[in-house]
């Protein structure tokens, strides 16, 4: 891969997942590069001009109004998110208490439980890192994203989520009902907010 392919993915992999968005920074940014080279100067310092990779996707979408969802908004995803994890744990739990015996069906059921916190959990991390949306955001037009307005990284997504695993989450909720752009708790602390998606 080119010096300049390197940059130009470097850049757009810090982008929301939209993919006119995406396309668009790419070939504008192509294009720049590709302007100042034929002016003489060399990739290097074309590259060097134009800077931090990440700095730079932060100037792209500071064009982007980052709109706060909604506090009822955002609660709606998350019933939608974990309905739909559910139907797709509560067959393959169902499944497996079939083939336990029935003295550890009690057992079974608390091992189900934990599985369906812990599985969900992983869901909502893996999801909103890779695609910056779980199911529930893509159906009701949200997106999670930095504070600048890029993609999130694996770090953040994990710390948004704690407080499944602390016990808090109520706590964690209610802030995002008196916080100025309906931050939960974990969101300050990752640096993170949930915002309406707009190409």
């Amino acid at each position: 891969m080119s010096a300049e392919e390197s940059y130009v993915d470097q850049v757009v992999s810090q982008l929301p997942r939209s993919p006119g968005l995406r396309s668009q920074v790419a070939m504008e940014l192509r294009s720049h590069i590709a302007e100042r080279v034929e002016h003489g100067s060399t990739m290097d310092e074309t590259l060097r001009q134009l800077g931090n990779p990440i700095t730079l996707a932060e100037s792209y979408v500071q064009a982007i109004p980052l709109v706060p969802a909604s506090f009822w908004r955002r609660g709606a995803a998350k019933i939608v998110d974990i309905l739909a994890f559910a139907c797709a744990y509560v067959p393959v739990a169902w499944l497996v208490a079939q083939f336990a015996p029935v003295q550890l069906v009690q057992l079974a059921v608390i091992a189900a439980i934990a599985f369906f916190a812990i599985g969900c959990t992983l869901y909502l991390i893996i999801a909103e890192y890779r695609f910056g949306e779980t199911l529930g955001k893509h159906l009701l037009g949200l997106r999670v994203v930095r504070e600048s307005g890029t993609r999130i990284s694996l770090g953040q997504s994990v710390v948004r989520q704690l407080p499944m695993f602390l016990q808090v989450g109520w706590v964690d909720v209610l802030f995002a009902l008196f916080t100025e752009r309906h931050q939960r708790a974990f969101e300050l602390l990752s640096k993170t907010r949930v915002v309406l998606a707009a190409e």
